[in-house]
């Protein structure tokens, strides 16, 4: 098989647990291994909409970049409310646009280098 570049998401398992001061159990969700081109160029508008649009509110645009990784890159592997519910919030739309700027610019996240390097 071809070696095509592969993202990773942190999302955790058993929120409702972790919220009570249980032990955080993660689970690694990779981008599909072919992600067509025309997501790419999609990523790229949607990178623009959100820097020049002035009028968009900042929940309408999480909402947009949510919605994006959940149906566009991760082909509904998870879903939006899984995102909103099980990634961290202190990381959680850094990570968003990690994905997007990985699709639009083939850029993996550190965590993702790192990753890939300890499995070779």
């Amino acid at each position: 098989m071809a070696n095509l570049k592969r993202n990773l998401i942190e999302l955790v398992k058993n929120p409702e647990e972790a919220i009570k001061g249980e032990e955080v159990e993660i689970e690694k969700v990779w981008t599909p291994a072919f992600i067509p081109l025309r997501v790419a160029r999609d990523a790229i508008q949607l990178i623009v909409d959100l820097e020049n649009d002035t009028k968009m509110s900042e929940s309408n645009k999480f909402d947009k970049l949510a919605d994006f990784v959940a149906n566009e890159i991760f082909v509904g592997k998870f879903s939006k409310d899984d995102l909103y519910n099980r990634l961290h919030a202190p990381d959680g739309k850094a990570a968003l646009y990690d994905q997007v700027i990985f699709v639009a610019q083939g850029q993996q996240s550190d965590d993702t280098k790192n990753f890939l390097a300890q499995k070779s």
